[in-house]
């Protein structure tokens, strides 16, 4: 546990919303609106844990992890 506090930020990660969900299912959307997204190209911290690497694998076509 010590070691992940020394390394800082590596206990989140950085999600950008790239492409647009106009066209797309509003499950998908819920998904992007459910993460605090509101605009394109909008990149959001959030905490690296296996539900939100799910979440989003769910709309790989939509969001990205950037580093």
């Amino acid at each position: 546990m010590a070691k992940k506090e020394e390394k800082g930020n590596s206990g989140n990660i950085r999600i950008q919303y790239y492409r647009s969900s106009i066209g797309f299912p509003k499950k998908q959307k819920a998904i992007i609106r459910g993460l605090g997204i509101t605009k394109l190209n909008q990149t959001v911290e959030r905490e690296d844990t296996p539900s939100m690497r799910g979440i989003v694998e769910k709309v790989p076509h939509l969001l990205r992890i950037v580093d």
